[in-house]
């Protein structure tokens, strides 16, 4: 499994998957018509379905592993086998092996926020019991995003799985944030807040340089050059529009490197601002 990688000033970045899963076009573009959004995302399944990408981030910094997002998971492979839904994801481990890392190298875990294809390898299945798939990990999140997802409205609840989070509070392994919070010196997480309302991002910066990692912020690079351009998943969509507009801005004016959890592995690209229109320019990592 090819890892692919990226520098940011003195540091190495890499992209691992957790693999594929697929969603209806329609909630991943929203209020878009499909004839506008087909144009984009060509492939479609017979479900009307497009496939989004499982792309979490692993960087090394100040003797540190971190690991950003956790992907989908394998806690629900027996269940969608029933149902007959192909299974495309719970990659993660075999991913981060191929990039050199062990489940016990792993010293923080991020995450952007905690719907169940963010979170879903924060915990793993021994046997009947669920234990934090990184034994020696702390665990950063949003306190009011840990709320939320323990005590969802009947909008939500379908997001959220407290499988994901609740061995890691028994494990004592959780480190609550209350808004912007700096991890090492090189990464930071900040409030984008839209998607859910205290989803977060990461900024990785080193030497001038900067990369971000965006969660769900968007679901397709499109979405990055449009900003009208919403899916229907956001909690908050004007929030979530105003947030992007920020975030779209900063990443044209520095020429910083985006990776968004969700677009074709390996998710990576910067914005080129051209005769005012924003284009999304996908760029290819190193082996």
């Amino acid at each position: 499994m090819a890892v692919p990688r990226y520098t940011v000033g003195a540091l190495n970045i890499a992209i691992v998957s957790d693999g594929t899963m697929w969603r209806d076009g329609g909630a991943v573009f929203g209020a878009v018509p499909k004839v506008l959004w087909s144009r984009v995302c060509p492939e479609i399944n017979d479900r009307n379905e497009v496939p989004l990408g499982l792309n979490c981030l692993l960087v090394e910094s100040e003797g540190k592993t971190v690991l950003i997002d956790t992907g989908y998971g394998n806690k629900n492979t027996a269940l969608l086998k029933k149902r007959g839904v192909p299974v495309e994801h719970g990659r993660l481990l075999a991913s981060l092996e191929a990039a050199g890392v062990s489940v016990e190298d792993v010293d923080v875990v991020i995450n952007s926020h905690l719907h169940s294809d963010h979170c879903g390898w924060n915990t793993h299945r021994a046997g009947e019991d669920l234990r934090p798939t990184f034994p020696r990990a702390r665990y950063y999140v949003q306190r009011a995003e840990w709320e939320a997802a323990l005590h969802p409205n009947e909008r939500t609840r379908a997001g959220y799985d407290a499988e994901h989070l609740l061995p890691l509070a028994e494990a004592g392994q959780v480190e609550f944030l209350e808004g912007e919070y700096q991890v090492t010196r090189e990464i930071r997480v900040i409030e984008t807040p839209g998607h859910t309302a205290d989803h977060a991002a990461v900024i990785i910066s080193s030497g001038g340089e900067t990369a971000v990692y965006l969660g769900d912020l968007v679901h397709h690079a499109v979405q990055l050059e449009r900003l009208p351009w919403l899916c229907a998943y956001d909690d908050l969509p004007l929030m979530s529009m105003e947030t992007k507009r920020r975030i779209v801005a900063e990443a044209v004016a520095h020429n910083q490197l985006l990776i968004s959890a969700h677009n074709t592995f390996p998710g990576v690209g910067r914005l080129r601002s051209q005769e005012g229109k924003t284009q999304y320019v996908t760029e290819a990592g190193g082996a």
